[in-house]
């Protein structure tokens, strides 16, 4: 397991056993994220002294400083194939690296505010990134060119981000989202594996308000299956099951 602090320093735990395996330091400032590679050989790190480091996962070595972003780097993941890391930062890009020479490979511009979280397809030829812009923004980017493929608007702030399996939707913890690829700045409506989600202040299902929250019930995180939502404050989690 690897753990990110304000400390600066990332830390590397033995799952089973919870003993102390490596401190990682580096950084000169608050850590914001750390992800393994798939191929569990690497980890990197990203931290609001707006750079990355590449560690080697067995011994803690520093790999690669990756710097390029102007603000706070706010999270980093590896391709599939470990062979790249894509970086979001609050200076609004999205960047794509070769995470053997820690190169800058593409620069994504288009979000209008930080962007939050980032992920690649299963089969590493997309990249998607959320922002807080416009309502909470998605954008699907071709990973080999860069080329902006497809902006999907009024999400909602969204703070994990990933793919299903078979590349055909976003899970978010603000829902499950279906990609149309003909569609391009078009709400994304929430598919039958999750019919409801939180935006902002409110539960809402197929895109209408169902639950206004109160400030003491909004959410920190969400975790949604079928019409049953489960929100997590910051010392209680509530639960919520719709029936339509």
């Amino acid at each position: 397991m690897a753990s990110a602090s304000d400390d600066a320093t990332v830390r590397l735990w033995d799952a089973t056993t919870g003993s102390a395996l490596q401190t990682l330091e580096g950084h000169t400032d608050s850590v914001m994220a750390v992800t393994f590679s798939p191929d569990s050989k690497q980890v990197a790190s990203a931290s609001d002294d707006r750079t990355m480091r590449l560690w080697d996962a067995a011994t803690g070595a520093a790999l690669q400083t990756l710097k390029g972003h102007t603000g706070s780097v706010w999270a980093v993941t590896f391709s599939p194939d470990s062979k790249q890391v894509v970086s979001v930062s609050n200076d609004r890009t999205v960047q794509l690296w070769d995470a053997a020479t820690g190169a800058a490979l593409q620069t994504l511009k288009g979000h209008i505010d930080s962007v939050t979280a980032v992920t690649f397809s299963p089969d590493g030829k997309q990249v998607a990134s959320a922002s807080d812009d416009r309502d909470g923004t998605v954008r699907l980017w071709d990973a080999a060119t860069g080329a902006a493929l497809q902006t999907l608007e009024g999400l909602g702030n969204i703070g994990t981000l990933s793919f299903l399996v078979d590349g055909s939707h976003l899970q978010t913890d603000r829902g499950s989202f279906r990609l149309h690829s003909h569609a391009n700045n078009a709400l994304p409506q929430p598919t039958h594996s999750s019919e409801v989600f939180v935006r902002d202040e409110w539960i809402a299902r197929r895109n209408v308000n169902l639950l206004w929250l109160p400030h003491e019930h909004r959410a920190f995180v969400t975790a949604v299956f079928g019409d049953v939502i489960v929100i997590g404050q910051s010392s209680r989690i509530s639960m919520f099951e719709f029936s339509f």
